[in-house]
């Protein structure tokens, strides 16, 4: 079987698009699957293509066992919709390109959406590749873009309407990463096939037992600090705001320290807030690499997941939580619907807040820090519901069996 994954973005960019489609592959590989990777130059997201990729048009390299295909795109800081689209179609044509000349006949392309703007690149490469299209639906664009307030021209927003809908109907397979994004598109699609392909964690690399750290000393945090982390995007959809007004209210509590490591368009707000309201007890710091990630874990006391309260979001299970149950650290979950369902409910991995709601996290943070043996009981619970459902080798084997039995 041969598999070539269309995405805007893979390692070593960091973030759980470039995790979740690497380590799929990856896993696929092992069982049999021959990879091949079209891609961006990365830039992603700090938008700057990384020192050894600039000025390239095209670089062929080996990641692993996988040929990874590398290509142009332009990219800039604005965030205004006109240098968002330039970024998106300059890859889908490089894309198209390279990918008729570069890559053979294939089975299967999977493409990772959003953007939904490489889709175009995905028709075309279907049918001259004479592949079947598995349309790999991470977050459902156009309504997010909308309700986010990304995109709020109408003509646009129904054209892309449009492009989604004609996607849909043309992928032999349709995945999604969340059972809410399933339901979706099954009740709007009832005849296509839709596929829950959840997110998961390698459980070998994200261990406690065998992970050792020196993040809490080297950064002059003490043995009594209680860590709250946030590690992941700082972005819009993720309203961390909540962070710094939370962080505020518990001002009383010198040992409660707020931790956000990242980066994204919503960062320099956030630090010109801090400074503002003159918070000593928040605490930025950029991406790490991949590797370090266990360590930091292992550091925290309590890992933070909030996103905007919005019925969007009521379908997304955010992937920060799959490496902080792993590490078995308790959840401050600022997500409703599935997530909380899942995480909260059943597998008991945590305390849920109103998402976008200070005072109900700096309750709920409380909790934890006023009762450290529940908190280590929600990090033991998280851990033992990971291993039971979100293992990486378990999904991957499934989803090969069932393309297998496609064919």
């Amino acid at each position: 079987m041969k598999l070539i994954i269309l995405t805007q973005y893979f390692p070593p960019e960091v973030g759980a698009p470039q995790n979740r489609l690497y380590e799929m592959a990856v896993r696929l590989q092992k069982l049999g699957v021959e990879i091949e990777v079209l891609t961006a130059m990365p830039n992603y997201p700090s938008m700057v293509i990384h020192k050894e990729y600039k000025g390239k048009w095209y670089v062929k390299e080996d990641m692993n066992g996988m040929r990874v295909h590398r290509v142009w795109i332009w990219v800039g800081k604005s965030k205004s919709i006109l240098p968002r689209l330039l970024n998106y179609f300059s890859f889908v044509f490089t894309s198209m390109w390279i990918g008729w000349f570069k890559l053979g006949k294939v089975d299967y392309l999977l493409c990772e959406s959003p953007p939904l703007f490489l889709g175009i690149s995905a028709l075309f490469l279907k049918r001259v590749k004479k592949a079947k299209l598995i349309f790999n639906v991470a977050d459902l664009w156009p309504e997010s873009a909308e309700k986010l307030g990304l995109i709020t021209n109408k003509s646009l927003l129904n054209i892309t309407t449009k492009l989604e809908e004609y996607l849909y109907k043309s992928s032999a397979l349709i995945v999604g990463q969340a059972m809410g994004i399933v339901k979706n598109i099954q009740d709007r699609f009832p005849n296509k096939i839709v596929y829950w392909l959840p997110n998961g964690v390698d459980l070998t690399f994200y261990n406690p037992d065998t992970t050792t750290t020196r993040w809490r000393e080297e950064n002059g945090f003490s043995q009594d600090d209680f860590i709250i982390l946030y590690a992941g995007i700082i972005g819009h959809a993720q309203a961390l705001e909540l962070v710094l007004k939370a962080a505020n209210l518990t001002k009383d509590k010198p040992n409660i320290k707020w931790v956000l490591l990242g980066s994204g368009p919503e960062k320099e707000k956030l630090l010109a807030m801090q400074q503002q309201m003159q918070l000593t007890n928040v605490y930025f710091y950029p991406p790490v690499p991949k590797s370090t990630m266990p360590g930091v874990l292992k550091a925290a006391d309590a890992a933070l997941v909030p996103l905007q309260r919005i019925d969007l979001f009521l379908g997304i299970i955010p992937s920060k939580v799959f490496e902080a149950m792993a590490m078995k650290k308790p959840l401050l979950l600022g997500v409703e619907g599935e997530s909380k369902e899942l995480f909260i409910e059943q597998g008991k991995a945590g305390l849920a807040f109103i998402p976008e709601d200070e005072n109900n996290l700096v309750k709920n943070t409380l909790l934890l820090y006023n009762n450290r043996g529940d908190a280590l009981q929600y990090g033991e619970n998280g851990r033992a519901y990971a291993e039971a459902n979100f293992n990486r080798d378990t999904i991957a084997e499934k989803f090969y069996n069932f393309l297998k039995n496609a064919k």
